[in-house]
């Protein structure tokens, strides 16, 4: 098991304070109405979504979404390692 992660953090908090200056920005300009509410919500859900899913995959092997060794411990096997 790993104990460092390959998403340096710095990346990951400038990502995060982008997405929250883009998404204020939206939302001070945006006429406040049903449509632009839902579309807001939406947009962050997805973009929420797709960081929680790239966070998950770099750590295959544990968490929500896991991919099985036996696979590759098949393969070691095959090629005599």
């Amino acid at each position: 098991m790993r104990t460092t992660t390959s998403i340096p953090l710095a990346f990951l908090v400038i990502l995060v304070f982008w997405l929250v200056v883009l998404f204020a920005g939206f939302g001070l300009f945006a006429p406040l109405n049903f449509a632009t509410v839902t579309a807001l919500v939406i947009c962050n859900f997805s973009v929420s979504a797709a960081i929680f899913l790239i966070l998950q995959m770099d750590e295959p092997f544990i968490g929500l979404m896991r991919i099985s060794v036996e696979p590759l411990r098949n393969a070691l096997e095959a090629i005599g390692r």
